[in-house]
């Protein structure tokens, strides 16, 4: 059992509160005094302790100084190994845009991964983008998607796909949306020139998401307000959002989060340097440059994911932005889970699993539980 000044749950935050663990899952949660002495008692700590649900990553290519895009088990394991140090017990593997052949070999590889419970499923972000909002992608390797391809992937995958990024306004792009759909895929927007009534048809053709909102994709303008203002006024779309002062201004996460307070969802969009050292990384084919906690394209500059952790992005949120911790939190965990279907994950709640992450009143991870273990504990 564990007790702390605050508990974050579904539904309020509990202060203070208590957590019964049986195993790997959580058996009960309730607030006040808890009904017996508990084994760690947080509230007594003097460090005024938070509780909340393991962080829930959906886009995320690596840390650690690995990245996923080679599929191998060493680096996969890398990546998640130091997020989860910093409270991240729930990810998905995102690849960057590639030729199809070795996009099909890391999927298959990441979906071995995967079966043995290290990661909770693939992103494919790309290669079916648009050209003019690359980003860190190779702009030669970008594609339209043709069902043959789509299909190969899925079934590399072996059920363990569970997100696409793509441009619908490429040919090919609809029908993909709504065989990613019949498959139990989320569609995500993302890296996208379409305009709103194109956007709008992806949505109604089956898309939920909107990719790391305003960036890479048309920007919002009074008179072709693209896909900004399609997804922030749909009312089912999810939007994500990159949280650390780099790629979008406090203004504009607060605009998302107004919109939809129960559809933002916290990712980090991290690269390989990500909880590692500065320097010079590789993001697919393309070199990625380091520094000052921003990693750019050599070159070219442009921003080339983050180098997130969770934790970091709820702090900044809290922080800078200026949401609530509840909806930071929730931001960062119940909402990816409910968006993709992940099961028992995401929440503090009787049956789900036991993954907490304890904050000090600086909002910094002082300790991480993950499936009823404690990280770094030897037993």
């Amino acid at each position: 059992m564990v007790s702390a000044d605050r508990v974050v749950t579904p539904d309020q935050v509990l202060t203070p509160g208590w957590i019964r663990v049986d195993g790997d899952v959580i058996a009960e949660v309730g607030a006040g005094a808890p009904p017996a002495p508990p084994d760690v008692a947080l509230s007594e700590s003097g460090a005024g302790a938070t509780v909340t649900p393991g962080f829930v990553d959906v886009h995320n290519h690596g840390g650690g100084g690995a990245s996923f895009d080679g599929g191998t088990t060493d680096d996969a394991a890398t990546a998640v190994r130091a997020h989860l140090r910093h409270g991240t017990t729930t990810m998905l593997a995102s690849l960057v845009s590639a030729d199809q052949e070795t996009l099909v070999s890391s999927v298959e590889r990441l979906a071995d991964v995967a079966d043995d419970g290290l990661l909770a499923g693939i992103h494919l972000e790309g290669p079916w983008l648009s050209s003019s909002h690359a980003g860190a992608h190779d702009p030669a390797l970008l594609a339209d998607a043709t069902p043959a391809a789509v299909d190969a992937l899925l079934t590399a995958g072996r059920g363990h796909v569970r997100l696409v990024t793509l441009a619908p306004e490429r040919p090919g792009g609809l029908d993909a949306v709504g065989r990613l759909a019949a498959a139990g895929v989320a569609a995500a927007i993302g890296h996208t020139d379409a305009t709103y009534d194109q956007t709008r048809a992806a949505l109604d053709a089956g898309a939920t998401l909107g990719t790391h909102l305003f960036n890479a994709m048309r920007g919002l303008h009074h008179r072709e307000p693209g896909p900004v203002a399609a997804l922030l006024e749909h009312p089912d779309a999810y939007v994500e959002l990159v949280a650390d002062g780099v790629h979008v201004h406090p203004a504009a996460l607060r605009l998302a989060a107004d919109a939809k307070p129960q559809r933002i969802v916290l990712i980090t969009d991290a690269m390989a340097a990500a909880a590692a050292a500065e320097g010079r990384y590789r993001l697919g084919r393309l070199v990625v440059e380091v520094a000052d906690g921003v990693a750019r394209l050599a070159g070219s500059g442009a921003i080339a994911g983050s180098t997130l952790t969770m934790a970091a992005a709820v702090r900044y949120t809290v922080r800078e932005v200026g949401l609530p911790l509840e909806d930071a939190v929730r931001a960062a965990t119940a909402t990816p889970a409910a968006m993709l279907g992940l099961d028992r994950v995401g929440a503090l709640r009787p049956g789900h699993r036991a993954d907490l992450v304890v904050l000090d009143d600086d909002l910094e991870v002082t300790r991480v539980l993950h499936r009823g273990r404690w990280v770094g504990d030897p037993r």
